[in-house]
C-alpha cells in the first residue's frame, strides 16, 4: 500500500498565507493597471494627438473626436482614485494641447506655418467642440462612482489644515495705521 503524498508547496501553511502572498491591498492593486494622474493625462494626450493626426491625414473628422472621447474614458477608468481630481479638470487643456501640436505637425510643409496652424487649430476646435464637452462629461461621470467626491473632500480637509489662505500677522512689516498715530 502506498501512502498519498502531499505537495507541501501547494498547501498553505498553518497561518493561512502562502509565502510571498500579501494582504488584500496587494490583491486590489493587482486587479488591474492603475495610472497616476500624470499617466492618465499622458494617455489622454496621446489618444487626442493620434486622433487629430489621423484626421489631418485622412480628412475624416470623427477620428479626432473618437480619439479624444476614448482617451477620456480610458484615462478615467485606469487612473488611481486618489488622482481623479487632477484628471477631471484636465481634458479641455489636454484637448487644446493635442490639437495645437497636431496642427503644428500637419502645417510643417505649408508655405506659411503660422497661418496653417491658426486655420488648422480653429477648424479642428470648431469641428470637435461637442466632442470636447462629451469627453469631459464622460470623464466626470466615470470618476464620480470611482470616488471623486471622497477624494475632493479629502483634498479640502488637507488644505484646510494648511494655512495657505490665512493672512499672517507679520506678513506686512510696514504698519500704515501706526504711522498715522505718531
Amino acid at each position: 500500500m502506498s501512502t498519498p503524498t502531499v505537495d507541501r508547496a501547494a498547501a498553505p501553511p498553518p497561518g493561512g498565507r502562502v509565502a510571498g502572498q500579501r494582504g488584500g491591498a496587494a490583491r486590489r492593486r493587482q486587479a488591474g493597471p492603475a495610472l497616476t494622474g500624470r499617466g492618465g493625462i499622458v494617455l489622454l494626450f496621446g489618444a487626442t494627438l493620434a486622433g487629430a493626426l489621423l484626421t489631418g491625414w485622412t480628412g475624416f473628422t470623427p477620428l479626432a473626436a473618437a480619439g479624444f472621447v476614448l482617451g477620456c474614458v480610458a484615462a478615467a477608468l485606469l487612473t488611481r482614485p486618489t488622482d481623479l481630481p487632477l484628471l477631471v479638470v484636465s481634458p479641455p487643456l489636454v484637448f487644446l494641447a493635442g490639437t495645437l501640436l497636431a496642427a503644428i505637425l500637419l502645417g510643417l510643409g505649408e508655405p506659411s506655418l503660422p497661418r496653417a496652424v491658426a486655420v488648422g487649430l480653429l477648424a479642428s476646435l470648431a469641428g470637435t467642440a461637442p466632442w470636447l464637452l462629451l469627453g469631459t462629461v464622460l470623464t466626470v461621470a466615470i470618476s464620480v462612482p470611482r470616488g471623486l467626491f471622497a477624494q475632493i473632500r479629502e483634498l479640502r480637509e488637507r488644505l484646510a489644515g494648511l494655512r495657505l489662505f490665512h493672512e499672517e500677522e507679520n506678513a506686512d512689516p510696514v504698519r500704515w495705521d501706526e504711522a498715522k498715530e505718531r
